[in-house]
């Protein structure tokens, strides 16, 4: 919050399309758009969902790899299925997302849900890292392409929402004094897992620790909720927090894709006060 006051500010005043910013080494960028009430700045995982299919329309061949992180969204699993191409999910960190390619596979585009994305060509992958730079470039062309056509980047996303279903996601994060606090929140959901959170019954429970689906071990635990919906809960690695990540999908009735954002945002407000009580 804060970080693109200035260039929205600027984006605003000069009547701008869209608003792009890099961080301090241009290795992320992060993505604003106008709407009806003010810009709006771009999910990483949609941002990564655009990018995405437009990597898959430009290039061809069964050997196509996509890559993302478990903490991401899961559209890019049914992207790559409607493009009938490899998919890869990985722990968080693009050193894991840079190596995830098989000697059969050719990763043409891996992103994480932190504003990060390696955008491939028919090639494959131009830099085995995140790339703010190449990504910014792609980003501006994908949303000339669209006015070209009298549409925009909120157009692309509600097309997708209505032939994926809306897949909402949000990063929700409990900061602490006590890093002990971490290690004893983990201890209790592990010992008293939730039964439910945002009145959807927990389907599964994975221990991350455990490595499953062979993942490398790692600490977290993972929820999949009934009705298409998954919670994800891990120890930042950086600093003094639990990181949650949130993620419900509503299919979209008809073309009213803004009255199915409006609902999958309640049902993450619902999920998120369940677990910060979990959380304790």
């Amino acid at each position: 919050p804060g970080a693109m006051d200035l260039v929205l500010e600027l984006a605003e005043k000069t009547g701008a399309d869209l608003a792009l910013a890099h961080d301090p080494d241009a290795d992320r960028v992060a993505v604003a758009v106008p709407g009806p009430h003010g810009w709006r700045r771009l999910t990483g995982d949609e941002v990564g969902g655009l990018l995405a299919e437009h990597v898959l329309r430009a290039t061809s061949g069964a050997d196509r790899l996509v890559a993302t992180t478990i903490v991401s969204s899961s559209l890019l699993r049914k992207i790559a299925a409607r493009y009938g191409v490899h998919y890869a999910e990985t722990l968080t960190g693009f050193k894991w997302i840079a190596r995830a390619a098989r000697p059969d596979q050719r990763m043409v585009f891996g992103y994480e849900e932190a504003l990060g994305y390696s955008v491939g060509t028919p090639d494959g992958l131009l830099v085995h890292d995140k790339d703010g730079i190449g990504a910014a470039l792609v980003i501006a062309g994908l949303a000339a392409q669209a006015k070209q056509h009298g549409r925009s980047l909120q157009d692309l996303l509600d097309e997708q929402a209505r032939e994926y279903g809306l897949h909402a996601t949000r990063q929700y994060a409990v900061r602490v004094a006590d890093p002990s606090l971490i290690t004893a929140a983990l201890s209790r959901l592990r010992a008293a897992p939730p039964a439910a959170l945002g009145g959807r019954a927990v389907a599964a429970a994975e221990d991350l620790a455990t490595g499953p689906g062979g993942l490398p071990p790692t600490e977290g635990l993972r929820y999949f909720l009934a009705g298409d919906a998954r919670v994800v809960v891990r120890p930042s690695g950086t600093e003094p927090k639990l990181k949650c990540y949130l993620e419900v999908v509503r299919e979209v009735a008809g073309t009213d894709v803004a009255a199915a954002r409006a609902r999958a945002e309640a049902e993450l407000d619902a999920v998120q006060a369940d677990l910060a009580a979990a959380l304790g």
